[in-house]
This record gives C-alpha cells, sequence and structure tokens, in this order.
C-alpha cells in the first residue's frame, strides 16, 4: 500500500520556525555576561548605546507604522495591535512614551486627502498602494530584526534576551505582514 502524496507546503519561513529561531538564539547568548565596563571618559557603557539605540530604532518603526496607518485608514485595524507592539518595545529599552495621537495633524491632514475630489496623495515616504505600504513595513520589521540578532553577542545576558524576544517578534509582524490575511 502505498502513502499519498504530502500536500504542497506553502514557501517561506512558517511561524513557528521563526520563533523557534528566535528562541534558540535568546538560549545561546542568554548565558553570556559579557564585561559592560563604561567608557573611560565616563560616557555611556556599550550596554547603555545598545539599550538606547534600540530603543531609538522601535520608536523610528513606531513612526512608520503610524505614517501607514495615515494614508491607509483601511489599515489601521490590522496595523495598530502592531504598532502597539513596537511602542512596548521601545518602552522596554527604556524610551518614555509619549501621549500616541494616532498621527500627527499634518499627517492627519494629508492623509484625509483634498476637499476638491482629486485624489489622495499619501505622507511622504509611505507608497500609495497598501500593498507595497505593508511591505515597506515588512521590510523595515525584517531589517531591524536581523541587526538586533546580530548586537547579541555583543551585549550582556539581559539585553541579549530582550533583543532576542524583540527580534522574535518583529519576524512574526513580518509574517503577519507578509502572509497573514489579517
Amino acid at each position: 500500500m502505498s502513502l499519498p502524496a504530502s500536500p504542497r507546503l506553502p514557501s517561506g519561513p512558517r511561524r513557528r520556525s521563526l520563533l523557534a529561531s528566535a528562541a534558540g538564539a535568546a538560549l545561546l547568548v542568554g548565558c553570556s555576561g559579557g564585561s559592560d565596563s563604561g567608557d573611560p571618559d565616563g560616557g555611556p557603557s556599550a550596554t547603555e548605546r545598545a539599550r538606547a539605540r534600540a530603543a531609538r530604532d522601535s520608536e523610528v518603526l513606531a513612526g512608520r507604522y503610524t505614517a501607514v496607518i495615515a494614508a491607509h485608514p483601511g489599515l489601521a485595524e490590522r496595523l495598530r495591535p502592531l504598532r502597539e507592539d513596537v511602542l512596548r518595545h521601545a518602552e522596554a529599552f527604556g524610551a518614555v512614551r509619549a501621549p500616541s495621537p494616532e498621527a500627527s495633524p499634518s499627517v492627519s491632514a494629508r492623509a484625509a486627502g483634498p476637499q476638491d475630489g482629486s485624489e489622495t496623495v499619501p505622507p511622504s515616504g509611505v507608497p500609495a498602494q497598501e500593498k507595497d505600504a505593508l511591505a515597506l513595513l515588512a521590510d523595515a520589521e525584517r531589517e531591524l530584526a536581523g541587526r538586533r540578532t546580530v548586537v547579541l553577542a555583543e551585549v550582556p545576558g539581559e539585553l541579549a534576551r530582550l533583543l532576542a524576544s524583540v527580534a522574535a517578534a518583529g519576524a512574526a509582524h513580518v509574517y503577519l505582514l507578509t502572509e497573514g490575511d489579517g
């Protein structure tokens, strides 16, 4: 008796493999101590600089989400939870969360569109097509998760675990932006 042919699996990484690989990276670096001596001139330590950079990177990414939401209000329900995750990541790295308006007034006005019936112009830097805007966010998430994974070996255990966790969340965001159906 022969076995039936297995159905074709979708191409690309699966959610479980993305999360498992990031978790494995966290385990590999979780026990690394690394010295964290500050700058001899009294400047911030390498860990403090890495944490501040991670917070800024998350804030910039949250700004991209805000711009895409302003340009494509139809994506707001899908993107708001991801944006909130990114803001929580920034807070975890030490950023102070400001009140969160959905978008700045100038971005909101442009996203609302002109009153004369002409075509809406998205905020600067946001593609006009929703699919392209989602791809832009996915690329930004992918690139940032990759950079964070590279930094893991250079920072002490606690920060390395946090970076690995946030990189895994970024990989999950990439999946949701590219494969998920919202």
